[in-house]
């Protein structure tokens, strides 16, 4: 792997990052982890495969590591002080209350959904990313798409469609 290849995917990386975050501190930081994880690991990656697929597994993993570790913090829930926010009109209103409904999607779904629409990688690769079959791309797919138009038209998050699934052990 030379430098110049992997520089060349800091952009996608950044934009992803700051998709799942929702920070541009802490997007930055994961971007760093990522690709000090990409240097240190480069003998894992195979020549002739993806390589951008393979860094955004990378992102992927160490997101979800970090959100394993995380202690729970005090956070302010947006709706409950809207009242109390001004807004300024315009289509600025529309890209932050998208973000803030991104935000509100459970992980698994926003992580396919961000890697499908924003970073335009297929099925397999968003599966060989996240390591699930493509059958659960889809399907994660289809239910953030439609949690996502519910919650932009104004469902509150607990009243957004839920799917009959349930998680058996």
């Amino acid at each position: 792997m030379d430098v110049r290849s992997l520089v060349d995917h800091i952009p996608s990386l950044r934009r992803y990052a700051r998709a799942l975050t929702g920070d541009a501190w802490s997007a930055d930081d994961l971007v760093q982890d990522t690709l000090e994880r990409a240097c240190s690991k480069w003998r894992l990656w195979i020549v002739g495969t993806d390589l951008r697929a393979w860094l955004f597994t990378l992102m992927h993993n160490l997101f979800a590591s970090q959100l394993r570790r995380a202690r729970p913090r005090s956070t302010v829930d947006v709706d409950e002080v809207a009242h109390e926010l001004r807004s300024v009109e315009g289509h600025h209103d529309q890209a932050i209350d998208l973000q803030r409904c991104l935000l509100l999607l459970p992980e698994d779904q926003r992580a396919v959904l961000l890697l499908v629409a924003l970073e335009d990688l297929s099925y397999a690769q968003v599966a060989k990313v996240l390591a699930i079959p493509v059958g659960t791309v889809m399907s994660r797919l289809s239910r953030a798409r439609v949690r996502l138009q519910d919650l932009m038209e104004g469902a509150p998050p607990s009243m957004t469609s839920k799917s009959g699934l349930r998680r058996l052990k």
